[in-house]
């Protein structure tokens, strides 16, 4: 089939277009991302129900991503069907700039944000693949995250002791797809799950009286 010169040239044009287009959009969603060779650190926390943990990280200033997923369990490669039966918790993967904001301060905002004093699970999620925890990667950051427990212990606002759990870094297992910023995807049903559950209803019953809260 023989093109005209005005459509050749529409088609090209189209076709520029198009691939200049694909570049950009890659670029936008790789740009988010942390780069292999930058200075980023990660944190793994377990505080309750992972889309909760991971919306409230990502109002931190510093934080460059967050990740749903599992850890601390027996298996590899658990599910969102066999995590809990497997012994692991639902826990959110930190990826932050400490330029921006430090190690410390992600643990004192974690503690904040859940109920330290549940041993049970967290708010109307109960069992075990919903309990607290922070995984350290090294002792510098158990230091730290000892030293937060003591310091809000002393504190003595708290309604009982700091039953977190202070263990040391496992393997990650991200979450499904559709577990990843659940509360942007499905908004609606995120925020009458987190207001049904009361989630920041007991934040603020257990923290209402600690400086700084």
């Amino acid at each position: 089939m023989r093109l005209s010169l005005p459509t050749l040239i529409a088609v090209v044009a189209g076709g520029l277009s198009a691939l200049t287009s694909f570049f950009l959009h890659a670029g936008a969603q790789n740009s988010a991302l942390p780069d292999a060779g930058s200075a980023y650190e990660t944190a793994v926390f377990a505080g309750g129900c992972f889309w909760c943990v991971e919306a409230d990280f990502d109002k931190v200033t510093g934080v460059v991503e967050t990740v749903s997923g599992y850890a601390g369990g027996q298996t590899t490669d658990p599910t969102y069907r066999t995590h809990s039966r497997d012994g692991h918790l639902e826990v959110v993967k930190v990826v932050y700039d400490p330029e921006q904001v430090t190690y410390e301060t992600l643990v004192t905002y974690f503690l904040h944000h859940i109920d330290p004093t549940d041993e049970g699970g967290q708010f109307c999620d109960r069992g075990h693949s919903y309990t607290t925890a922070i995984f350290t990667s090294d002792a510098s950051e158990r230091r730290t995250v000892q030293r937060t427990f003591d310091r809000i212990t002393a504190q003595q606002t708290l309604p009982g002791p700091i039953v977190t759990r202070i263990r040391d870094a496992v393997p990650f297992y991200e979450a499904e797809a559709y577990h990843q910023d659940y509360y942007r995807k499905n908004a609606t049903r995120y925020n009458f799950y987190r207001k049904g559950c009361r989630r920041d209803a007991r934040i603020e019953e257990v923290w209402s009286a600690a400086p700084g809260s």
